[in-house]
């Protein structure tokens, strides 16, 4: 090994052991329970890879040859509380203060095998008798180490520690034996490289793109979640960029790759994916607290649209007409077929329709009645629709960026401005439903809706109005209605 590549397992092993020392009371008095029982437990997975790189929080998951009832039984009396929402794949949770008060959330899993045959979405479950049967069957070589309890014992048969130290992902067996069993494994590898940058093994990523079509199987909730927290990490690109250069997303998100468009000398335009990319990027850069995944899938998907209203033009300028109301539906379609919850396709959607809204407004002087429809349009949006419109702005010409930022400063002031006067958060008309009926004489329908609107309208283009200029306004209205 090189002295670097030594020094780095150095650094990681004594992370671990700070990381450690800081759950040892819980987990050595977990260990010993399952020991006196006449059992093994080992820390492993996903805890053994964050404790190595210093960020192991309060979630820890664990190993054992004992049997789920058994793990129910040692749990029981010991936990402050125990569920078995996971039973069925071999996997008890619980719940445990330490003396400190700190609360962890264990799951016990029992050594496993498992895999899918060729049609199945579901994993068929066997159990195993050792703990390097279940090391071998797991994802990454970085997530198959464990720490046997109570005495802390080091296992890592498939030399993750060093990949780890690396930063790189490879597979305990053949990368084709492990995504035959579970093709979930393709997006997880895209994931980690998207949450801890590292990078993929060139075997790893040949046998993803071989392999690309077998992701099918997998239920769409399973690819959503994945992708989530590919969106979600601290470097996206990277992984969308590998879903991309393996075929990945033509399967489970067709729209990205397609925005890598055919372009020529004689018609020029922006490079709409890495535009995209780039605009994902900037909008994390304006998140305050925490991944947004509404704001990042809204940055991801804003252009979606480009590709199906792309017309040369005969000057040679390549257009975009109505691509934020095209891609909008896009939007809708793709994360309805993924499964995600009818809040969130209506709030992404709904700023991929919007995200070129400021850009209506020509040299930025807006008029009273265009930012109260802005606002009004955007409702719980409207923070979200700042931070996507400024991030949208990619150009390399310093210039013309400073201006487009000048503009939208201006906008922003000139809600907060309107803020002061007016309730531009909850805007409504001057009279409601029922005063409408009373002035108008008229019992609830489709004429009081009409009558609502249009006082609506001049609200937004004029702002409130004194109540008796508002039934002046009314009565005009009916009286042409009439």
């Amino acid at each position: 090994m090189a002295p670097a590549e030594a020094s780095a397992l150095n650094q990681v092993q004594r992370r671990a052991v700070g990381e450690l020392l800081r759950v040892s009371p819980v987990a050595d008095d977990l260990g010993r329970r399952f020991e006196q029982a006449g059992f093994r437990l080992a820390l492993v997975g996903g805890s053994v890879r964050d404790a190595l790189l210093g960020r192991l929080g309060n979630d820890l998951d664990f190993t054992t040859d004992a049997r789920p009832e058994q793990v129910l039984k040692i749990l029981r009396g010991w936990a402050d509380a125990v569920w078995e929402v996971g039973i069925a794949f071999g996997t008890v949770g619980c719940r445990k203060a330490d003396a400190a008060g700190n609360d962890f959330q264990i799951e016990v899993t029992t050594y496993r095998s498992e895999a899918y045959d060729r049609d199945s979405r579901k994993p068929e479950v066997s159990y195993g008798d050792t703990i390097e049967e279940d090391l071998v069957r797991r994802d990454f070589t970085v997530n198959a180490m464990a720490v046997s309890l109570p005495g802390i014992e080091f296992v890592d048969p498939h030399n993750g520690l060093e990949d780890l130290a690396r930063r790189v992902l490879r597979t305990p067996g053949t990368p084709q034996e492990s995504f035959s069993d579970d093709p979930l494994r393709m997006m997880r590898a895209a994931r980690f490289a998207a949450q801890l940058d590292f990078d993929v093994a060139p075997e790893v990523v040949a046998a993803m793109t071989e392999m690309a079509d077998r992701i099918s199987i997998v239920s769409a909730e399973r690819v959503r979640d994945e992708l989530n927290k590919l969106v979600c990490g601290a470097y996206p690109r990277k992984g969308l960029q590998l879903l991309v250069d393996t075929g990945l997303a033509d399967r489970v998100l067709p729209e990205l790759p397609a925005l890598r468009l055919e372009r020529d000398e004689h018609h020029r335009h922006k490079d709409v994916y890495e535009h995209t990319l780039t605009v994902l990027e900037q909008a994390i850069a304006l998140e305050e607290s925490g991944p947004d995944p509404v704001l990042r899938l809204a940055a991801l998907l804003h252009d979606i649209g480009k590709p199906k209203t792309r017309r040369f033009e005969p000057d040679g300028r390549v257009s975009f007409h109505h691509h934020e109301v095209v891609g909008a539906k896009l939007t809708k379609a793709r994360m309805t077929k993924l499964k995600y919850p009818n809040d969130e396709v209506k709030a992404v959607s709904r700023l991929v329709e919007l995200h070129l809204r400021f850009h209506g407004y020509g040299s930025g002087e807006w008029t009273d009645s265009a930012v109260r429809r802005y606002v009004r349009d955007a409702g719980p949006l409207l923070e979200r629709l700042h931070k996507l419109t400024r991030s949208d702005c990619t150009t390399r010409n310093k210039k013309k960026a400073a201006a487009l930022a000048r503009t939208y400063d201006s906008l922003e002031a000139r809600i907060a401005q309107l803020k002061e006067q007016e309730e531009l958060d909850a805007i409504r008309p001057d009279l409601d439903g029922n005063e409408i009926m009373e002035i108008l004489g008229v019992p609830a329908g489709p004429v009081v809706g009409k009558a609502y609107k249009h006082l609506l309208e001049l609200r937004l283009e004029n702002g409130p109005m004194a109540h008796d200029e508002a039934v002046a306004a009314l009565k005009e209205w009916w009286a042409g209605q009439r």
